[in-house]
């Protein structure tokens, strides 16, 4: 089996258990850990975890210049991204939070013309103008209630943490390209730690451990060791062999494996809002990833 194959295969590993990875945490979010108490819990055992295998590669060191570029990529890689993700579902579904998952290619694009690395075409235009149109229909329609202009805060969270997630890879991108993956998310880790820590610190002195059923422990372990550890190794992994806008792709995996899951174990339902919010927001991923137009040249300091 090639470099590709594997390559696929992780991909398509660690999107399957990101699609899970919504309903697990959603469990041990509605019983057991509060949002940021459990974000918290996150950071400290994927830190560690980074940290430890830090110690298998070569050292690096973080030059001057990249430090302040690496302190953003903790705010919005890790605290805002996390801490908006968690509270979000927290109060949503899974299937809804999926769903605005798939729209970080689209605010990618924004954020790249924002930041002169990419141009607009009509086409591309249009296609932001309708996957966000998908968006807020499923934020204004109150998750199927029937209360249509009603905000859904779950979800609007969610997108806001699909934003602060592709601004994260506009900033992290050149530290990819000069430093080792590991080297890099260790830092990140670390700083997204004292950023996580007000917020979280109280939630997780609440937690009661003592009445923690096994299943749910397990479902913690799931969400630190695989679907944030893990996950992002087999990422990593696969982009050595296969290029970014396809590893990209894989992220319309997670609604379809996402509601499998949900319905599976009776955490949500498939409805026409889901469906019809679903349609507009792969339409507008679909015309904003044509590439009609040459992208501007930036000059990256090696």
């Amino acid at each position: 089996m090639n470099k590709s194959m594997f390559g696929h295969l992780s991909l398509l590993a660690a999107n399957l258990i990101y699609s899970i990875n919504y309903s697990i945490a959603k469990d041990v979010l509605d019983k057991y850990i509060q949002p940021s108490g459990f974000i918290l819990l996150r950071v400290v055992g994927a830190g560690i975890l980074y940290w430890i295998t830090a110690f298998f590669i070569p050292g690096q060191r973080i030059d001057k210049e990249d430090r302040f570029r690496l302190f953003l990529c903790g705010i919005f890689g890790i605290a805002i991204n996390q801490l908006l993700f968690f509270k979000g579902l927290s109060i949503t579904t899974p299937i809804n939070a999926s769903i605005m998952m798939v729209c970080t290619p689209i605010l990618v694009l924004i954020m790249g013309y924002i930041s002169l690395s990419e141009r607009f075409s009509l086409i591309r235009i249009t296609g932001v103008f309708i996957g966000l149109a998908g968006a807020v229909y499923l934020i204004l329609s109150s998750s199927g209630k029937g209360n249509f202009g009603t905000v859904n805060w779950g979800d609007l969270f969610v997108l806001i943490n699909a934003c602060s997630w592709g601004l994260y890879l506009i900033l992290v991108k050149p530290l990819m390209q000069k430093y080792h993956t590991i080297t890099v998310i260790k830092w990140v880790f670390l700083v997204g730690f004292f950023m996580v820590l007000p917020f979280g610190f109280n939630e997780l002195q609440d937690v009661k451990w003592a009445n923690f059923p096994q299943y749910a422990l397990w479902e913690v372990v799931f969400v630190v060791f695989l679907s944030t550890y893990l996950a992002y190794i087999l990422n990593t992994y696969a982009l050595k062999s296969l290029s970014p806008t396809i590893a990209g792709t894989y992220i319309y995996l997670q609604p379809l494996l996402t509601a499998l899951f949900a319905v599976i174990v009776g955490q949500d339902n498939i409805d026409y809002i889901k469906i019809i919010s679903t349609l507009l927001i792969f339409t507008g991923v679909y015309l904003t990833s044509i590439n009609t137009v040459k992208p501007l040249e930036i000059k990256e300091k090696q």
